[in-house]
């Protein structure tokens, strides 16, 4: 199901209280409205403090971090912190068998050894407009939506270097205007290797305790006047309207904790039915396929090192989601959340029925769901298996990409998109390996045509039974032999001189042109149906739910926009006899270390410091260098890198992971078992400091 969006204000509607403290990414330009609760948990700032566009505050600081995660002013300077997996990308797009910065990590000991990132970007929020007033005509939702929201994002940034987008809320019943800035010279300052900025690895991952050092540090340059510019040796540090002071004073029991950051994508109203498609169909389909597909590329990343290099960024991409599908499935049933959500369901259709008015307006959304989700089930496994299968493989990926690249070269003879073609192209070729995508090549081929009913596949594949004997390895050794899209010579030949005659007779081309419109033409009426169907259910849904629930605040669901969330350091029972405390500290590194094990490497120096406990000033009472903590802020992804900020308004840390009892938190808050992860930023201090030599870098934040 597309997302479902929760109400936060409709007009009319009296909203007073929320159920948790703990639950809700807020709007920080509507926080005024819950700013005595902050205050009552601890909270010193002010609404504005937060969110201002009179005065620099919190938002000035936090960015959008190449548009899938997040990151945080640190400095004057234009230091930037965020994960090492949100940097890993770049990180391994700058490494090489004999520059490996993935293994050994990387510091620059001044400005002028920092690296340059092509392509990497950061976005800062400006300002938030309400725009919902032009998207409704007598209380209806207009249909020319795209176009309304084209005038406004164009009228709102005339005759400035800004960019602006319009998001709607709450399933369509409200709209916002964001304005943002974005600079584009960003380059790497320093990254720990890898055993420490992700250590514990596969195993860990969504996992406390936790004893990793996910971060890294950036720094944004502008040009001499102060505003965005391409890369340039004569550009200058941005100096941030505002950037975090970093505290040194640590965490405890029950301290106010706050998390600022672009938070991705929840769907905390999905109903049942969508809940059991996912549960039933669509994540163990993608676990399936997911897992064939790391299983190769592990296996040729074991036995190459140069490979290693190059998958290493795609490996952990889908690895992540991997096991946070298996993750999913399993809080679904530990939880009963489709139990739950039938509960809540039974109990708001008796709440329709019981007055007529609302059975006239509301009335035929059970209904119109239940047949919507029958149309949903048929179509959906066949789009799972297209989308994990057949976009999963590079190459058709690939070509995917060069249609839309170069569609204005072929229809127009556009040479400037040949030019911009050929820069993607090299990143792609760059990690690619023949062998290694033949091999994926065949097995998710495999996959797609033994799992998807036959009336729905494309063309392709009876063409493959007829041709090579349904033999996908012989299909595959034609297609990599001939096709410019697995050969980087023979699409630089082709980039030298194109021509759309070449395309038209790539087997990789015409076999993704052949599926794609295939698909478009056999399930792509459905699935559109389906989605038109839901979105309006959901818009009619919405405004019914909150109309029962108007005694209660609520939140609209995540959609990459920025949010706060606000709950405190907090330790929880996992499950029967199963105490987690809220912090862990260097001596569990040393415990989890294991030389044999890739994922629980730990570098000599950072063994020697810990033997001469040699920990600066960034041990706590302990004795020990902290180096992760928990709280039950509520995150989702995209919040990956987002700052995790105190009652004072100072970074206490960086926050990169939830936790695997509450897997099922981006559909149900959990608010007895949801924790999210973040990096001390005292471990950060140490490793910068003590074991990096980087401790030049400290002189620029304001440490407190």
């Amino acid at each position: 199901m597309k997302k479902a969006f929760i109400i936060l204000l409709l007009a009319g509607l009296s909203i007073t209280q929320k159920t948790f403290a703990d639950e809700g990414m807020w709007l920080p330009h509507l926080i005024n409205r819950n700013i005595e609760e902050l205050n009552k948990l601890g909270c010193q700032l002010t609404a504005e403090d937060i969110y201002s566009i009179n005065k620099s505050s919190l938002k000035d600081a936090v960015v959008n971090f190449g548009n899938f995660c997040t990151g945080e002013m640190i400095s004057a300077e234009g230091l930037l912190l965020t994960n090492h997996h949100c940097g890993f990308s770049s990180v391994q797009s700058l490494s090489s068998v004999e520059k490996n910065y993935v293994n050994n990590g990387f510091w620059a000991m001044n400005k002028n050894e920092e690296l340059p990132n092509a392509g990497l970007s950061i976005t800062f929020l400006v300002r938030v407009e309400d725009v919902t007033a032009n998207y409704f005509n007598n209380g209806v939702l207009i249909t020319n939506i795209d176009s309304v929201s084209d005038v406004l994002q164009r009228n709102a940034v005339r005759g400035t270097h800004y960019t602006a987008e319009v998001k709607p809320f709450f399933e369509r019943n409200s709209f916002y205007l964001f304005v943002n800035e974005t600079f584009k010279d960003v380059r790497l300052v320093g990254v720990p290797p890898s055993s420490i900025g992700k250590f514990g690895g596969d195993t860990d991952n969504w996992m406390w305790p936790r004893h990793t050092g996910d971060f890294c540090l950036f720094r944004v340059y502008t040009g001499a006047d102060g505003k965005p510019a391409e890369y340039a040796a004569g550009n200058v540090p941005l100096k941030p309207r505002h950037f975090l002071p970093v505290s040194l004073q640590g965490v405890k029991q029950n301290d106010f904790s706050m998390v600022m950051g672009f938070s991705g994508n929840t769907e905390r109203y999905l109903n049942s039915q969508g809940i059991l498609l996912a549960y039933n169909q669509s994540n163990p389909a993608k676990i399936k396929i997911r897992e064939q597909k790391l299983s190769i590329i592990a296996a040729d990343m074991k036995q190459d090192q140069s490979i290693r290099i190059q998958y290493v960024s795609k490996y952990a991409r889908v690895s992540n989601y991997y096991k946070y599908f298996i993750g999913q499935n399993k809080g679904l049933k530990t939880l009963g959340v489709a139990q739950r959500k039938q509960e809540e369901e039974q109990a708001f259709y008796q709440w329709v029925d019981a007055d007529a008015k609302r059975k006239a307006k509301y009335g035929a959304l059970k209904e119109g769901y239940e047949k919507t989700y029958t149309i949903y089930e048929k179509v959906n496994l066949p789009y799972v298996y297209f989308e994990e299968c057949f976009f999963g493989i590079d190459v058709f990926l690939e070509a995917y990409k060069a249609s839309n690249a170069l569609s204005g070269f072929t229809t127009s003879g556009d040479v400037a998109a040949v030019a911009r073609y050929k820069a993607s192209a090299d990143k792609y070729y760059k990690d690619f390996n023949a062998a290694t995508e033949k091999k994926v090549f065949i097995k998710l081929m495999e996959m797609y045509r033994d799992n998807v009913p036959a009336a729905m596949q494309s063309s392709l594949f009876a063409t493959i039974a007829k041709k090579y004997k349904n033999d996908m390895s012989k299909y595959a050794d034609a297609v990599f032999a001939k096709s410019i899209f697995t050969d980087q010579a023979k699409m630089n030949a082709f980039l030298a001189h194109p021509q759309a005659s070449v395309l038209e007779k790539d087997p990789v081309y015409t076999g993704m042109q052949t599926t794609l419109e295939e698909f478009r033409a056999t399930l792509g009426p459905y699935l559109g149906l389906v989605y038109k169907q839901l979105d309006d259910l959901n818009h009619l849904y919405v405004q019914a739910y909150l109309e029962w629930k108007k005694s209660e605040l609520h939140y609209p669901d995540a959609n990459f926009s920025m949010r706060l969330t606000y709950g405190s350091v907090k330790d929880y029972n996992a499950k029967d006899a199963v105490h987690y405390l809220h912090q862990t500290h260097l001596k569990g590194i040393m415990e989890k270390e294991d030389s044999l094990s890739d994922e629980f490497i730990v570098p000599k120096k950072l063994q020697q410091l810990y033997s001469n406990k040699d920990f600066g000033n960034y041990a706590d009472s302990t004795g020990s260098v902290p180096v992760c903590f928990i709280s039950n802020n509520d995150i989702t992804g995209g919040n990956s890198g987002s700052p995790v900020i105190n009652a004072k308004g100072e970074l206490i840390g960086c926050a990169f992971d939830g936790n695997w009892e509450a897997m099922s938190g981006d559909l149900v808050f959990e608010p007895q078992l949801q924790r999210c992860i973040s990096v001390d930023v005292r471990y950060i201090l140490f490793i910068v400091d003590k074991f990096a030599g980087a401790g030049y870098l400290l002189k620029e934040m304001e440490l407190r």
